[in-house]
């Protein structure tokens, strides 16, 4: 990998996560496409870098009064042990599967947002 490169992806990466638009998405599509690495390794990468910007983030949020616990908690609880569940079971599948799963959820997401007539 290659440490300039490596940079501008975080940094790419850091402004979707401020935006909470999923900066660990891209940058597990980097670090597989560009980076060589297993997908297994691209989202246990992706999981620690994620913390620190989601902390960033967070914060601004905070700052701006766009962050409510009560509504948060609810969803914190149900998601602490669902991901840890589905990172189990993505850690049991094959890297191969795993990617094509990743890459057709990337495809239906980005389908469902170009057809959105949402604002």
């Amino acid at each position: 990998m290659n440490p300039l490169w490596d940079a501008l992806a975080g940094l790419a990466a850091g402004v979707l996560s401020g935006f909470g638009l999923g900066g660990g998405t891209l940058l597990i599509l980097y670090m597989t496409w560009r980076g060589g690495l297993s997908q297994h390794a691209a989202q246990g990468i992706s999981l620690l870098y994620f913390i620190p910007c989601a902390a960033g983030a967070l914060a601004g949020h905070i700052r701006k009064g766009q962050a409510e616990l009560r509504a948060a908690v609810p969803a914190v609880l149900g998601g602490l042990p669902a991901a840890a569940l589905a990172a189990w079971c993505a850690l049991a599948l094959d890297g191969g599967i795993l990617r094509k799963g990743f890459g057709a959820v990337i495809i239906a997401v980005g389908l469902r947002e170009m057809i959105s007539e949402r604002a």
